[in-house]
């Protein structure tokens, strides 16, 4: 694959990104679908388009066709997958697009971070001093003000980023990305219907919010992510790494262009501190473990 098309299908995967969250937040701000039903169509969207994709592949390859071409992933994934999606919904009822993305891949870089420093990476003084900004400009958005978001969908959006965090680093070696990502939005799938269960109370299902909801899983995310999994393992690390610090910029312009969101001072200053603190850390030489 050259580095043009790479890098193409790189930014076309980070727009799906930051779509599923303009999608998210569309849906909970201007409808009145609930979270969990938001969630289910979701999951089930993605399923089905990822399911007809595979499915179309073993048409083309006949019969004989055997895994990798079929379905895959693995629960533990697709337990990633679900409370990823599940929090993301819930958390954006309350949060503006840009904060919430600003967070979601705060939290997802924190994981990669953490996880390498858990194997045995190590952080030079530079990366060091990155990580500290970067942890102090989430807590400033967390802080008492005009532009924090409530704190309990703040804590579930930084799970959420976790969660999608958890899920990127499983999908690194991934041997079939279509197949492996329709299996886990299939076995994702039977969570969100028990989540709707057990909201069934609170239950809207709004014709906008769902055509919203069908866009970001069957566009978006079944998409979106298998074209991102197809692409991963072509990409460092570093590169991986940076191009997902372009999804809360992607995701703030969209939430000011189709959400009318404002562009604050306090959401430019902490983006600043926590994008280029994780920068930092991305960028900087690694000390040998």
């Amino acid at each position: 694959m050259s580095f043009v098309r790479l890098m193409s299908l790189s930014l076309i995967t980070m727009l799906c990104f930051a779509g599923n969250s303009v999608f998210c937040r569309l849906a909970l701000r201007q409808t009145s679908i609930d979270a969990a039903s938001f969630t289910s169509v979701r999951l089930v969207s993605g399923a089905l388009v990822l399911a007809l994709l595979v499915y179309g592949r073993l048409r083309l390859r006949g019969a004989a066709a055997v895994r990798p071409a079929g379905l895959g992933g693995n629960w533990i994934s697709a337990l990633a997958l679900f409370v990823y999606a599940s929090t993301l919904s819930f958390s954006y009822a309350n949060m503006s697009t840009g904060i919430g993305a600003l967070l979601l891949f705060g939290a997802v870089q924190a994981t990669m971070i953490l996880t390498g420093l858990w194997r045995g990476e190590r952080l030079n003084a530079r990366q060091t001093a990155g990580l500290v900004v970067a942890l102090a400009g989430v807590v400033a958005i967390l802080s008492p003000g005009l532009d924090a978001p409530p704190l309990a969908s703040a804590l579930l959006m930084l799970t959420s980023g976790v969660a999608w965090g958890v899920y990127s680093l499983r999908g690194r070696s991934l041997a079939d990305p279509t197949g492996d990502t329709a299996g886990n939005f299939l076995r994702a799938t039977p969570m969100s219907v028990l989540l709707s269960a057990l909201f069934l109370t609170h239950q809207h299902l709004d014709g906008q919010g769902v055509l919203y909801a069908v866009l970001s899983g069957a566009i978006t995310s079944g998409l979106g992510y298998a074209m991102w999994y197809a692409v991963l393992p072509k990409l460092t690390r570093t590169r991986a790494a940076a191009v997902q610090l372009s999804v809360p910029v992607l995701a703030s312009l969209a939430g000011a262009l189709f959400v009318n969101e404002p562009i604050t001072l306090g959401l430019l200053l902490t983006s600043t501190a926590v994008l280029g603190g994780i920068a930092l850390v991305v960028y900087g030489k690694r000390s040998p473990g």
